[in-house]
């Protein structure tokens, strides 16, 4: 028993917090959807109590990780693929953090719930920020990237700045008035800007590498998916932002960015329906092929999710019918890809071991 415990603690890497990222986004997505009905609430509160015990699990994994298997934890750091994956915890955190601005007020009340997302948010930032500056760095300065080696992870690192700016936007009540609120402001569209162009840039290569290099590993096809992840995040910000500028800036300039949140949004919602639509029909050609179940799966859910809750706010601000229905559409799909995934994963991990084994070499 100990030493199947070492084993899977050798092995453990930071793409498992994928599966918080994935479990916190159903239920934020809950919390907001345009359409309310009896057990939604109550459910979204449940998934977000399974999310909160992920990170809180996952971490204390991760933190034996790093203290017990060294050499292995700088492996990862180093290695071109998983090193991406380094901005999956700072998400996490964010994640479970709004979640619990949103649901955990039901349980544990306001001051706690603002005190504990206050807390997710300033580490999950900081970290967020860490990632989107040292992982690529380390790609830059590295020499044995290949041509064709842009996928869908390499937008990890450079996403949470987004996530931060999307939920920062909820903390802007709960912030002294006066210069606090006006820089926590600035700081979110900030970081909205860094990751949006910086994301605009890796998803030209993205499309580059599949013109020029095709789709390549089966293993990989999943990871096209964490495209949506900084178009829906960058939505939900605009949205999320130009909503609660009315607290920080003059009326003039609220009414111009909370305008700027459907203005952005709906053409960015666009592209997001193409590269779905595309990533759908590619993961369905890859599937009749054979789609090997791994944790990129996870790839299936935050991204739509952020989807979710961009559509969502793009609604609230326009008065869309077609606009709220589509969420709810996008949140069905969601819940079904994360009832999947959340099986397959507790089978790999739990069940088979398969997913806390070593890896096999290429």
């Amino acid at each position: 028993m100990h030493d199947n415990a070492g084993r899977a603690f050798s092995h453990f890497t930071p793409n498992w917090f994928a599966a918080v990222m994935g479990t916190g986004i159903v239920a934020n997505a809950a919390a907001t959807l345009p359409l309310q009905f009896p057990g939604l609430r109550l459910g979204a509160v449940v998934v977000w109590m399974l999310a909160s015990a992920l990170l809180l699990v996952i971490s204390g994994a991760t933190v034996i990780h790093w203290v017990q298997f060294r050499t292995a934890a700088r492996g990862h750091v180093r290695h071109p693929v998983m090193a991406h994956f380094y901005g999956a915890p700072p998400m996490a955190m964010l994640t479970v953090g709004a979640g619990t601005l949103l649901l955990g007020t039901d349980l544990i009340g306001q001051p706690a719930a603002v005190a504990i997302d206050g807390v997710l948010w300033t580490v999950g930032t900081i970290l967020g920020l860490a990632s989107a500056v040292a992982i690529p760095y380390l790609t830059f300065t590295r020499t044995d990237v290949a041509e064709d080696a842009a996928f869908g992870g390499w937008l990890m690192p450079v996403v949470p700045p987004m996530v931060s700016a999307a939920t920062g936007a909820l903390l802007l009540p709960f912030v002294p008035a006066g210069q606090a609120r006006l820089t926590l402001l600035l700081a979110c569209y900030a970081m909205f800007g860094l990751s949006l162009i910086a994301s605009l840039i890796v998803i030209t290569m993205i499309w580059t590498r599949l013109v020029r290099h095709s789709i390549g590993p089966a293993a990989l096809v999943p990871t096209l998916w964490i495209v949506l992840g900084p178009l829906g995040q960058s939505i939900t910000a605009a949205n999320l932002l130009g909503g609660n500028a009315h607290l920080v800036v003059e009326p003039s300039w609220a009414r111009a960015l909370e305008m700027f949140g459907p203005i952005f949004g709906v053409p960015v919602l666009g592209f997001a329906l193409l590269w779905g639509t595309l990533a759908a029909a590619i993961t369905l050609r890859t599937r009749r092929q054979g789609l090997p179940f791994s944790l990129t799966w996870w790839s299936f859910t935050f991204p739509v999710g952020t989807c979710v809750t961009g559509v969502t706010g793009l609604a609230l601000h326009t008065g869309s019918l077609a606009l709220a229905a589509l969420a709810v559409v996008l949140f069905a799909g969601l819940v079904a890809a994360w009832l999947v995934v959340t099986v397959r994963t507790f089978h790999g991990a739990i069940v088979a071991g398969t997913l806390l084994a070593p890896p096999v070499p290429a």
